[in-house]
């Protein structure tokens, strides 16, 4: 049980909160906008669409290989020079896609260099640095917060960039993707200014040791291999929405706006869950969570496609888009502190990003197969049945400490 005193609103770090979180909304943003550029960029290069697929899985599976790594570095050295780093490699990688000549230089773009810039300048290296530098009982709300920021991205981002593409082009699109990202950059010096317990280094264990000792807890191992579900599911949907709202006889502007819809809740359903993971149990949350995005899924497949539906949908999707993220740092740091909070949680995000490659990939193999996407579909919900029963057991309160010597 967390027996620190409870924290006034003062005692948030407010200015890593902020930054963090506007670094967190242009890579989200981003990483959304992708999914409206799918389908016009395959057909534009003229490639089938699981060639282009592969090279959005890849970049999900890169991202997840190479968390903990970059979780650590972070860790010890400061999120400055990572965020820095891979708001460099995204926007290198987006501009190497807009002009690939071949499906190789798409799959190093979109798949390598984008995938690095995710891992160095997205939620997992920003959440850490907001952890550590917050009050134990305030983390989940903290963390809440700076990803509901971030999640404005989302809103902002796809619509725009599917404007982009029906007035000027993919090419021109991605072009100003590329520049977008590179705002990121200055944003980092922000972040990270060395000082232990302010968002700097603070000299966490060796990291075998830590891993170890959260490998050992049957709690952290049913929290790695739920994240799994929730990165199938946020791939696939992110990616391959646009596409099956077309199929079913939508505008093609209707996936940009659901995912818009999607991002403006989960500014909602970050901020409450982040709150409420705060005063309760994140652990009994994020069942909850998992339960709902599985009927949410349920709808889209079993319901008629209405613009009831759709929102109904969108809506319960965005209320549980990202309020896994705060809610699973939150239960690490309840257990372990927050040493090596981004270690932890990176390796937990490597299990999500196995399941973000599977996700995306078989939706583009699923669509060349059978030119639907319905079995996918059921898969992401069977997937969510399954986490909220993984999660389910998860002890989130620390191991009682040893009684002072009299």
């Amino acid at each position: 049980m967390i027996t620190s005193p409870a924290a006034t609103p003062r005692e948030l770090p407010w200015r890593l909160i902020l930054l963090g979180g506007l670094v967190m909304a242009i890579a989200i943003g981003l990483r959304a906008g992708l999914g409206v550029v799918v389908q016009p960029y395959a057909l534009f290069q003229g490639w089938p669409l699981a060639t282009v697929a592969l090279a959005m899985a890849l970049h999900n599976l890169l991202w997840g290989l190479v968390q903990p790594l970059i979780g650590g570095l972070a860790d010890r050295h400061g999120a400055r020079g990572v965020v820095g780093a891979g708001a460099l490699a995204f926007a290198a990688g987006l501009a190497a896609t807009a002009w690939a000549a071949s499906p190789a230089t798409a799959l190093a773009g979109a798949g390598g260099a984008v995938g690095l810039g995710l891992a160095a300048a997205s939620f997992p290296v920003v959440l850490a640095l907001v952890g550590r530098a917050s009050p134990p009982r305030r983390q989940a709300q903290a963390m809440g917060l700076a990803i509901a920021l971030g999640s404005c991205g989302q809103v902002v981002v796809p619509p725009v960039v599917g404007w982009l593409v029906e007035r000027n082009g993919v090419v021109a699109a991605l072009a100003a993707m590329a520049a977008l990202a590179l705002l990121m950059a200055p944003l980092a010096f922000g972040l990270g200014a060395g000082r232990p317990g302010r968002g700097g280094p603070v000299a966490p264990p060796p990291a075998r040791g830590a891993l170890a000792a959260a490998w050992a807890s049957p709690s952290y191992r049913r929290l790695v291999i739920g994240f799994f579900a929730c990165g199938f599911q946020l791939a696939f949907i992110s990616l391959h929405l646009p596409g099956h709202l077309v199929l079913c006889g939508q505008p093609a502007a209707a996936g940009g706006w659901a995912l818009a819809a999607m991002g403006l809740f989960n500014v909602a359903g970050c901020w409450l869950f982040g709150q409420w993971g705060g005063r309760g149990s994140p652990a009994r949350l994020l069942v909850l969570l998992y339960l709902l995005r599985a009927l949410a899924v349920a709808i889209l497949l079993l319901a008629p496609l209405t613009p009831a539906s759709l929102a109904l949908f969108s809506v319960l999707t965005g209320l549980t888009w990202l309020a896994t993220v705060p809610l699973t740092s939150a239960v690490i740091a309840r257990l372990f502190g927050t040493g090596a909070l981004g270690l932890l949680f990176g390796v937990a995000f490597l299990s999500h990003q196995l399941g973000s490659f599977a996700g995306a990939l078989a939706g583009g193999w699923a669509f060349d197969a059978t030119g639907s996407y319905r079995a996918v579909w059921a898969v992401a919900a069977g997937l969510g049945l399954l986490a909220a029963l993984l999660h389910w057991p998860i002890v989130d309160t620390p191991p009682a400490a040893a009684p002072a010597p009299a």
